[in-house]
């Protein structure tokens, strides 16, 4: 007796079957909200239609409280589209005396990853911060670090992009790294 081969398939995709979405943290007319918006792509620069975002963020005081609602979580779109909108995060001390710059931590799940990368995103209107945190700092080069740090692109609206490989692929950490 001969058994019939399994067929091969790539990780995913699976996320939207009972998969909880929150992409609207605060109300849009919330005092201090923000949208931050991208696209997900692959090494080629193509669109990834089937990912997942996940952000997690302290709140506008820099402080990580229970109950706040730090946290949201968006499918990519055909065009590998996502967006939140939630309150940007204040500077984030640490029990150390450091401090981190306003940041998110972000997820990112793909076709293919069995799993999920990590990063942060910077503001471009937090230069002074952004010079001093010790994360974004600890990254080689000028370009690599222009990889994390979202574009304003209108009044309290952010553009990034993640970048899963090639050119400007976006960094991510392999571990955990201060604050993550």
């Amino acid at each position: 007796m001969s058994l019939p081969r399994t067929p091969s398939q790539t990780v995913g995709p699976f996320f939207e079957f009972g998969m909880v979405t929150k992409t609207l943290l605060v109300d849009e007319d919330a005092p201090g909200a923000i949208r931050i918006e991208g696209k997900v792509l692959d090494g080629a620069g193509e669109p990834v239609p089937d990912g997942l975002v996940e952000i997690w963020q302290a709140g506008a005081d820099g402080r990580y409280e229970e109950g706040h609602l730090g946290w949201g979580r968006c499918q990519t779109d055909a065009d590998g589209g996502y967006a939140f909108t939630t309150i940007k995060p204040g500077a984030v001390s640490e029990a150390d005396g450091t401090t981190l710059a306003p940041h998110l931590t972000v997820l990112c799940f793909a076709r293919g990853l069995l799993k999920p990368v990590l990063t942060r995103v910077y503001f471009s209107d937090e230069q002074e911060a952004n010079r001093a945190d010790p994360v974004l700092g600890a990254i080689g080069s000028d370009s690599d670090r222009a990889t994390l740090v979202a574009t304003a692109i209108g009044p309290a609206t952010y553009r990034f992009d993640i970048r899963l490989q090639g050119d400007e692929q976006t960094v991510f950490f392999t571990t955990p790294a201060a604050g993550l």
